[in-house]
């Protein structure tokens, strides 16, 4: 895996124009590095900054104060606009409002089709993008009759057919029910190992980051905390001040030791599981 930075997010702010001109601040001086290949979860109230970090990052804005750039990139340069959304894919919470075709394939062409990809190769990356993502077999199927789950696989087939260098998921899930938030997530990481791609997952479900090379939280516009999942929830008190959930089993470990009980430390509920029935095994 390559270490070079694919994302430098260097004293980054942006401003929100009001109507009468006056300004709301929702990114306050962020600095950041990305590394190429690694899967990257970013968590924060509404308001936090976290969507607009994401829409700065495909240059649908552009920062009013800072640099950022992708791959080297700088997002100010009108020149570099659409290679940067070339290789900067967006997966939206609303599956609906990115499918446009009347057949699953012809929706995974479009973008290759704006691009101007021969027809030959066309259809080796729709059949590749469909394959990746498990939707070959419903490939002719309309896009309206499918499950929320199934529509979002049909969203990151189209990104994956443009062969992004990154592909950010702005609450992907958040539409979605356990089970299909629990199989897009599953696909992420699969892509992720499989193809080497970048992957930038803004959620508010803290479950969704425990897999994750490393965890950002943001508050306020600016980065609270920084680090592997394993790091960033031991900072237990200072999500909580700031009002943020962690992950199941981090809670029930705390409340655990508040009443004397000590356990080993895990972010997953199958870990706590196995904890509770070794302490109960031995009492």
């Amino acid at each position: 895996m390559s270490s070079a930075p694919i994302v430098q997010v260097d004293g980054v702010s942006y401003v929100y124009s009001g109507e009468q001109g006056e300004g709301a601040k929702v990114l306050d001086h962020v600095d950041l590095v990305i590394e190429q290949g690694t899967f990257v979860s970013v968590i924060g109230h509404n308001g936090s900054g976290k969507s607009t970090l994401a829409k700065l990052l495909n240059a649908l804005f552009v920062p009013t104060g800072g640099v950022l750039r992708i791959c080297q990139m700088d997002t100010r340069d009108t020149a570099s606009i659409w290679e940067i959304r070339r290789n900067v894919g967006m997966i939206f919470q609303n599956p609906d409002n990115q499918i446009i075709g009347t057949t699953v394939e012809d929706d995974v062409a479009f973008g290759l089709e704006n691009l101007g990809v021969p027809p030959d190769e066309m259809r080796i990356r729709v059949n590749e993008a469909l394959a990746s993502v498990q939707m070959e077999s419903f490939a002719l199927s309309q896009p309206h009759k499918l499950s929320g789950g199934q529509k979002q696989r049909v969203a990151i087939a189209g990104v994956m057919a443009l062969k992004p260098s990154v592909i950010i998921m702005d609450e992907a899930t958040a539409m979605l029910d356990p089970q299909g938030r629990k199989e897009v997530m599953a696909l992420a990481h699969q892509l992720h190992r499989t193809n080497g791609v970048t992957i930038l997952n803004i959620t508010h479900f803290p479950e969704e980051t425990i897999d994750s090379d490393r965890v950002i939280v943001m508050s306020g516009g600016k980065v609270l905390l920084d680090g592997t999942p394993g790091q960033v929830y031991q900072e237990y008190e200072t999500l909580r001040a700031v009002g943020l959930d962690v992950p199941f089993a981090v809670r029930m470990q705390h409340r655990l030791a508040e009443a004397g009980v000590t356990v080993s430390p895990s972010l997953r509920q199958e870990g706590m599981v196995e904890e509770l029935c070794r302490l109960l095994l031995t009492r």
